[in-house]
């Protein structure tokens, strides 16, 4: 699988979900089928210049846009920021745990 192919996959998912569109409403809106929508988010298909222009107005975007690699770098941050945000959350349990074993008096008092 090409690198250009996995980019437009991704691009495609992440403008659709940026856009709160289902597959079958972006291939409604570029006059195609649900199916086939699925198939380039899994890297299967690859669409014509024709397609590649339906989607993009689809998302009102250039078709350049489809080809960025700014929305995976987007997606890519989402992640981060969600793994840091769990880990922080984690680490904040443990601390709670630990401050409050050290608030119980010993029976050795």
């Amino acid at each position: 699988m090409t690198a250009i192919r996995r980019v437009l996959a991704a691009n495609i998912k992440a403008f659709r979900k940026e856009t709160v569109l289902t597959q079958a409403s972006l291939a409604e809106q570029a006059g195609t089928a649900t199916h086939y929508i699925a198939m380039i988010e899994a890297c299967k298909n690859f669409p014509s210049p024709d397609m590649i222009e339906r989607i993009a107005a689809a998302f009102e975007k250039d078709t350049l846009d489809l080809f960025s690699l700014t929305p995976i770098q987007h997606d890519w941050k989402e992640l981060i920021l969600s793994d840091i945000g769990a880990l922080v959350d984690q680490r904040l349990i443990t601390i709670k745990k630990m401050e409050s074993s050290k608030k119980k008096p010993s029976n050795h008092e």
